[in-house]
């Protein structure tokens, strides 16, 4: 089973704090980008994999998606869900991606917020994805960049004129990595691009676009927090297609 660090209340409650759990989808500086991403989803059937709080099940209805499944592992982010969700077309179950099996051909759009780097046995959920979407169907997700998850010791170094750097020792070193966010003990899965990248191909995936995301200009001027992320890609967002 995949770590449930969700289900730690400590955990639990320093995340409620975060601004992509206050404010929702407008929360994230990457929504945006994502957006124009999306397919057309009217009339779609969507799942969303780690669904947290269902911010995205419940932007996906808005958006004209005619049934949305939210799944994730941890039951008190499935609660809070259904706290926030008033809306028949909208179920909430939970599974583990480390195991997750879906009906085959039963959805239109699977998307993923954040979650799959923290999934050691990708390939498997990425066939348990493609098998479970009609044949044209999409795929999109964020993940945290390999170079940001890269180094055994993640941290700024800061030089004498006080620029920023990230180090990227490590990057082929794929495999676990242990990190303190919220809580100390938060494992992570270190994987090269690339290797996101050929696990999609091979199972037989076309990818239509990648972003290796940063703050635009006027993110930055509204926020200044996040001048330092134009230092390094702290997340990606993918796109990718069933063929038809």
């Amino acid at each position: 089973m995949a770590q449930n660090i969700y289900d730690d209340q400590t955990f639990f409650d320093g995340y409620a704090q975060l601004s992509r759990s206050v404010d929702g989808l407008d929360g994230a500086p990457e929504w945006s980008a994502i957006v124009s991403m999306l397919p057309d989803m009217q009339g779609f059937r969507v799942a969303d994999l780690g669904c947290g709080y269902g911010w995205f099940c419940r932007s996906a209805r808005e958006r004209g998606a005619s049934q949305v499944s939210g799944i994730d592992l941890s039951e008190k982010m499935l609660n809070k869900a259904r706290e926030m969700t008033d809306d028949p077309a909208i179920s909430y179950q939970r599974g583990d991606l480390e195991t997750l099996k879906l009906a085959e051909n039963s959805y239109d759009l699977v998307y993923s917020s954040l979650a799959l780097h923290y999934i050691e046995n990708l390939p498997a959920l990425f066939n348990t994805i493609y098998q479970s979407l009609v044949p044209g169907g999409y795929l999109v997700f964020s993940a945290e960049h390999p170079i940001y998850t890269a180094p055994k010791h993640p941290g700024w170094l800061v030089d004498t004129d006080g620029q920023k750097s990230w180090p990227v020792n490590s990057y082929q070193a794929e495999g676990q990595r242990v990190t303190n966010w919220i809580a100390e003990g938060i494992v992570k899965q270190h994987r090269m691009l690339g290797s996101y990248l050929n696990m999609l191909i091979k199972q037989g995936f076309v990818i239509t676009h990648l972003n290796e995301w940063g703050p635009t200009a006027q993110q930055i001027a509204d926020i200044p927090a996040l001048d330092e992320e134009k230092e390094r890609p702290m997340i990606f967002l993918l796109s990718a297609q069933k063929p038809l």
